[in-house]
């Protein structure tokens, strides 16, 4: 039975948790492309008032989708482990380089919002993990529609590696809150690794 969680009422749970790294609880946001992670992220950091949100598609790039996982240990983990703020360089997805760097500060709450999110290498960092619970065809129908005609090129290995990904390194088994996007609020489920 779905529990109907306001954002607000997960907002006021997620600072009680336990820090997950150095001083920072670190909350994942994870789904497939295009069901609505970086939409949720911006509703629960204002929730928060104004959580700071680390965007993973900015440690990524074209010629390495996932391969992400060293940058985020080194620029923003091991940092936020020290109570520091994080500097991090970000991509810039049309001039297809790191054209320049972002900060993120070592507060209460930080997000992580992306596919992967949830992966491996991050999980024993996250003080909580949100899976969107979109259907994948759904997911990337929106995601397409979004970034149009342009990037259908794109999309076809996209889909791609994200099926690869998450065949190999599964963050759904993991969350701890399945969210489901309702008319007008989120539902929240318990997810498969126990809910906070």
């Amino acid at each position: 039975m779905p529990v109907h969680l306001p954002l607000q009422a997960l907002a006021r749970r997620l600072p009680e948790l336990s820090p997950s790294c150095g001083p920072v609880r670190l909350v994942g946001v994870d789904g497939h492309a295009g069901s609505g992670k970086t939409t949720l992220a911006a509703r629960l950091a204002e929730a928060l008032g104004g959580a700071p949100v680390l965007h993973l598609d900015d440690l990524a790039s074209h010629g390495a989708l996932f391969e992400w996982a060293g940058r985020l240990a080194g620029q923003v983990l091991a940092p936020l482990e020290r109570g520091e703020t994080a500097r991090y360089e970000v991509y810039d997805w049309v001039r297809r380089a790191y054209t320049t760097e972002a900060e993120l500060p070592a507060a209460p709450v930080v997000l992580v919002e992306g596919v992967g999110a949830g992966r491996r290498a991050l999980r024993p960092y996250l003080a909580c993990l949100l899976w969107l619970e979109t259907p994948r065809e759904e997911a990337w129908r929106r995601g397409r529609h979004r970034d149009g005609e342009e990037q259908a090129e794109f999309w076809a290995g996209w889909i791609q590696a994200e099926r690869a990904h998450f065949a190999e390194d599964p963050s759904r088994p993991f969350a701890n809150i399945l969210v489901r996007k309702g008319p007008e609020t989120y539902e929240m489920l318990p997810g498969p690794a126990g809910s906070v």
